[in-house]
């Protein structure tokens, strides 16, 4: 009788694991699982350079490993394993195993069955549901603190600044008082958000002046337009790095911070951590990707209509000489190599031969909207604006009695 109902409870952990979801709901907590520990179902994540064999040691043999890995192998290479990914495992009363799982992704989880003596891999997907969320600030501080302080996380705060990084330089632009509205699909998978999905309506504003950004994705264009249907997608963005301050601006003298002397300084430093990303402010061509002098590791890159950018003092490169480049592309990373007397980037514009202001360069717009579909972006302008929350009020005076 005993036996007969271990080998029953192994039967019913088995199928609780199967049919169990990759991230388990709430209520099963960590205490619930002591619970099932009779029948032998285990549970956790990937840890940092862990593989299928460590992280199952005590509970598979090598031997046993490798058979789970052979059957997965069709569906799935167990061997790219990523960090923090949930797994679990039911082994029946013999210790062999009876069924495995692994949450490839949030859509997408491995499930290893054995059916007799022999074991069998599927991939079960599911699908997001995508639910419409309004989301509004008064900026005090800063976008991130902002963003965080309406409930939301800071990759929300990224995507809104892709959006207006043609028209908004993010480093110097913003004030407090400025304000946001975003109506933004939220991703779910069984009730569980998962991740954020396209921003459908945004607007920023900055003291008197209104952007708006509609997603709008036709049979021939595709992106964020203004209301009048013009591009937000320009030539050249404002910053090749996403977030951080202006320490030295675009000047005929300034006084050296080594040299000691009064000399020009015909570019603009941004002041961030070593290793923070530097993009490509627009398409080019790598012409440098080397050591230039002062401006110690630099790339330089040529574009259309006779401009040229030069990004100096990175710590590393990751790009070559010859190799073309898209906007938004990480060239390298900030550091302060050459003469320089902390981390920074050295970012300077040239325009026909002769150095430029980068803060002062009105970039022109992408293509326009192809005239065959302004009825359609019309219809979707109308639609996604009316999703935009309502107006925020500043914190002072929504606390206000």
């Amino acid at each position: 009788m005993k036996s007969f109902w271990l080998k029953t409870l192994s039967a019913w952990g088995a199928l609780v694991l199967v049919l169990l979801p990759t991230h388990l709901p709430r209520w099963l907590d960590a205490g619930s699982l002591d619970s099932l520990e009779p029948r032998r179902v285990v549970r956790g994540t990937i840890s940092r350079r862990e593989t299928l064999a460590s992280a199952l040691q005590g509970l598979l043999s090598p031997a046993g490993v490798h058979r789970l890995v052979e059957a997965a192998r069709p569906v799935y290479d167990l061997a790219r394993l990523s960090v923090g990914q949930p797994f679990g495992l039911a082994l029946g009363p013999d210790g062999l195993l009876r069924a495995f799982t692994y949450g490839v992704d949030d859509l997408r989880t491995l499930r290893v069955l054995r059916r007799g003596e022999v074991l069998e891999a599927e991939m079960v997907t599911r699908s997001f549901e995508a639910r419409v969320a309004g989301v509004s600030g008064v900026i005090e501080s800063s976008l991130f603190a902002t963003v965080t302080a309406a409930g939301e996380d800071d990759q929300l705060a990224l995507d809104l600044a892709d959006i207006f990084a043609w028209d908004v330089d993010f480093n110097t632009e913003i004030r407090r008082g400025d304000s946001f509205r975003v109506a933004v699909e939220k991703l779910h998978v069984d009730g569980r958000f998962c991740r954020y999905g396209r921003i459908l309506a945004a607007e920023f504003v900055r003291g008197t002046r209104v952007l708006r950004a509609v997603r709008y994705d036709g049979a021939r264009s595709s992106g964020y337009y203004d209301a009048a249907g013009t591009p937000l997608r320009k030539a050249f963005l404002r910053s090749p790095l996403k977030f951080s301050r202006i320490s030295s601006r675009f000047t005929g003298a300034r006084l050296h911070p080594i040299l000691n002397v009064t000399r020009p300084h015909y570019g603009v430093d941004y002041a961030a951590p070593v290793g923070t990303p530097v993009l490509a402010t627009a398409n080019g061509l790598v012409t440098l990707a080397g050591w230039k002098d002062d401006y110690g590791k630099t790339v330089r890159l040529r574009h259309p209509n006779g401009f040229e950018t030069l990004y100096g003092h990175l710590s590393r490169i990751d790009v070559a000489p010859g190799q073309r480049v898209t906007q938004g592309m990480r060239l390298g990373a900030v550091g302060m190599t050459g003469l320089a007397t902390g981390p920074h980037l050295d970012y300077r514009m040239v325009r026909r031969g002769s150095l430029v202001d980068p803060l002062k360069v009105q970039s022109p717009p992408a293509e326009p909207l192809p005239p065959g579909e302004r009825s359609a972006f019309e219809h979707t302008r109308d639609e996604r604006l009316a999703l935009l929350p309502a107006e925020p009020l500043p914190r002072s005076a929504s606390t206000t009695p």
